[in-house]
């Protein structure tokens, strides 16, 4: 029995990655992401949505924490990593990545809104909003903002179209890009990439200039 199994009842958004990882363990398929290439597409939204190079990042639900491998090999140098995760099994490979400028905290920011309170510049949500149902989803986003010094960038699916599985919530684009300017005027939104999923950055204001 894996470590995923074990943890009983997982709230049902992780249950969905706890299912793949007792198949996949820390394997490129327990991330439920179609492919390599979509998830790439999704990281290439984010570098273009936010400039991370330089700043502290916190990775919410951050997998095997394939973004950091991502910033890396396009050169984008940020100055400390936080990746949190719930699930065990994908926990424990991002677990390997562990450096002077990178760190890894088992925990479900969710259940613990608290954790994504880590004084970090941005805050990035990659994949990890796709099984929250719509109230938290917005709860989630709002948290995000608030515990960010600069800015949140996160990706959602806006349609039905890669929203096929049972466990997937989309939300029309138009109400998240309003929420997301209730927040903050300072808005970017990117739809540019793969059909039905769209990536938004909201930048906190700019105290100085007040």
């Amino acid at each position: 029995m894996s470590k995923s199994e074990t943890l009983s009842p997982l709230p049902d958004y992780l249950q969905p990655y706890a299912n793949a990882a007792a198949t996949h363990g820390g394997g490129f398929g327990s991330l439920l992401w179609a492919s390599t290439h979509t998830q790439r597409a999704r990281f290439d939204a984010i570098r273009r949505a936010a400039d991370l190079s330089g700043k502290t990042v916190l990775d919410a639900g951050c997998g095997r924490a394939d973004l950091l491998d991502y910033l890396v090999g396009m050169g984008v140098r940020v100055e400390h990593y936080i990746g949190l995760e719930a699930i065990e099994e994908l926990a424990t490979v991002a677990e390997r990545k562990v450096s002077e400028h990178a760190q890894i905290v088992r925990c479900d920011f969710v259940v613990e809104p608290k954790r994504l309170f880590a004084a970090t510049d941005w805050i990035v949500l990659s994949g990890s909003l796709n099984t929250l149902d719509t109230a938290t989803f917005y709860k989630t986003i709002r948290y995000a903002f608030d515990a960010a010094i600069e800015g949140v960038v996160f990706n959602f699916l806006d349609s039905p179209f890669l929203a096929a599985a049972s466990y997937l919530t989309w939300h029309p684009r138009a109400e998240v890009f309003a929420f997301a300017q209730s927040l903050n005027r300072d808005v970017k939104m990117l739809h540019d990439y793969l059909h039905g999923d769209c990536t938004i950055s909201i930048c906190k204001p700019d105290e100085s200039q007040s």
